[in-house]
């Protein structure tokens, strides 16, 4: 019986002793960042900013600090984890866009070759082997050849039924548009929307910078340079702005001098054109043949017969999607999935209406929905606002469910974190987990907007306050 007791005893003296620890440790950690994130607000940079950052137990769902977490802040890209999760929950990880092919007979009783899409904003994409454009075109034309002769098709229709016309969401900035990453997504998307812009840079700093060319070649406008030449290893300072009347667009900035072939990337204005000239010039390439007029239809009209399907081009899987939008930041995926998302509900693909799916969505989950106050799927519009408790709680969210694993590898490592980061004009923002040297997890958003100098000072000190989680 002695023996027993003292057990027992020491089990108690054990369980009290680590029970002491945690909570010690606990304090230490919120004690920590309560200091950091005092001298953090003190700093020159953030004189007329306003941030905020919300830190929980993994585990528990305790706060461990709490700043301004219930103040919307523009979250730039950060904003992606909302659509992440909620494209896994909405959609599923297995997920996958379809394009159809086949012929169809138009009004004239002439039979035409279809096209059928679905947004699939991976069409095209040079990330995997089965997207790569050369790949997808290849096997169009391989299951034409097998198909039928294709002379005696009078032309191409694209349907475009149940998808907004207007790619670029409200609140998109005209340096961004033009831009690669201010792509915006269509029901037909070709090469993420993106091309590569060629220029000559000149001798002397000054010297006018002309454009070689682009690749691929655009069918859709022409460019006018303003750019000029820098000091040599200036970097990329030329911004691509998208022509108001589609004729052509202007390029400003400076390149570096002495450059033969410098590229910039920017935003294709109409991807399915551009892949339906692409498709006409393989197929002349291939078969001699030119359609005798491309159309485009918005409504599935009268006359036209269910179409006879021979090749579909499949997606890869949404898990898949998602790794590419957070490891690489693609915005066009973003607003593709936000599109989707009101397609699948409602049978028309818009932004609006795939922002109040996803608003709807998680006020069901019992969150107060103008803490998501968004007006895109990717965070590049800077009229987003967003709490830093909103985005823990749905990464609290995502931890609890069976996907979670393809979730967490879509999120880069910064400052030795999982982190999904985000970089607009005047923000910047950091969300995700850490798992401390002592086994202890945590999830935390941290987001600043308005401050001042330069991003990669900020950034250090921002890495400095998180660093007390580790």
């Amino acid at each position: 019986m002695i023996n027993v007791h003292f057990s027992i005893k020491k089990i108690g003296l054990i369980f009290y002793v680590s029970l002491f620890t945690f909570h010690l440790s606990a304090q230490t950690v919120t004690q920590k960042l309560q200091k950091a994130f005092a001298a953090f607000e003190k700093d020159s940079q953030l004189k007329h900013a306003i941030s905020s950052l919300y830190v929980i137990d993994a585990t528990t769902g305790a706060v461990v600090f709490d700043k301004n977490s219930q103040i919307g802040l523009a979250p730039a890209s950060t904003q992606k984890i909302i659509t992440s999760v909620t494209a896994f929950e909405l959609l599923g990880k297995n997920y996958r866009y379809k394009a159809e092919f086949g012929s169809c007979i138009d009004w004239e009783k002439s039979v035409c070759f279809w096209i059928n899409p679905s947004g699939d904003p991976t069409f095209g994409s040079w990330r995997w082997a089965s997207t790569n454009e050369n790949n997808v075109l290849d096997s169009i034309l391989q299951s034409i050849r097998k198909f039928r002769d294709l002379k005696s098709f009078k032309g191409i229709i694209v349907n475009a039924n149940g998808w907004n016309s207007e790619q670029i969401p409200d609140g998109w900035i005209w340096q961004d548009i033009g831009n690669y990453y201010g792509a915006g997504a269509g029901i037909l998307n070709w090469r993420e929307n993106q091309y590569d812009l060629i220029m000559r840079s000149g001798e002397k700093i000054g010297d006018d910078v002309s454009v070689i060319g682009t690749v691929p070649n655009l069918y859709s406008y022409k460019f006018y340079s303003s750019v000029t030449s820098a000091e040599k290893g200036s970097g990329d300072n030329s911004y691509i702005y998208l022509p108001t009347n589609f004729a052509n667009a202007t390029v400003r900035g400076t390149i570096p001098v002495n450059e033969d072939q410098f590229k910039i990337s920017g935003a294709i204005v109409d991807p399915l054109n551009q892949f339906v000239k692409t498709l006409e010039d393989s197929l002349r390439i291939q078969f001699g043949w030119v359609p005798a007029k491309s159309l485009v239809i918005t409504d599935t009209p009268w006359f036209l017969r269910k179409p006879q399907i021979f090749y579909t081009h499949y997606s890869p899987t949404l898990d898949s999607i998602i790794y590419w939008f957070n490891k690489k930041s693609v915005n066009l995926y973003g607003e593709a999935l936000i599109k989707t998302f009101a397609y699948e509900k409602n049978g028309f693909g818009a932004t609006d209406s795939g922002v109040a799916i996803v608003k709807k969505f998680w006020k069901e989950k019992g969150m107060d929905e103008n803490e998501i106050n968004i007006v895109d799927g990717s965070g590049l519009s800077p009229l987003n606002r967003v709490t830093t408790h909103a985005q823990v709680e749905i990464l609290k969210y995502a931890k609890s469910k069976d996907w979670f694993l393809y979730f967490f590898n879509s999120l880069p490592e910064y400052n030795g974190m999982k982190i999904k980061s985000g970089t607009i004009r005047g923000v910047k923002g950091f969300c995700g987990y850490h798992k401390a040297k002592n086994g202890k997890e945590y999830i935390f958003s941290f987001l600043v907007n308005n401050y001042n100098g330069s991003a990669s000072a900020l950034v250090n000190k921002m890495y400095k306050v998180l660093d007390n989680l580790k």
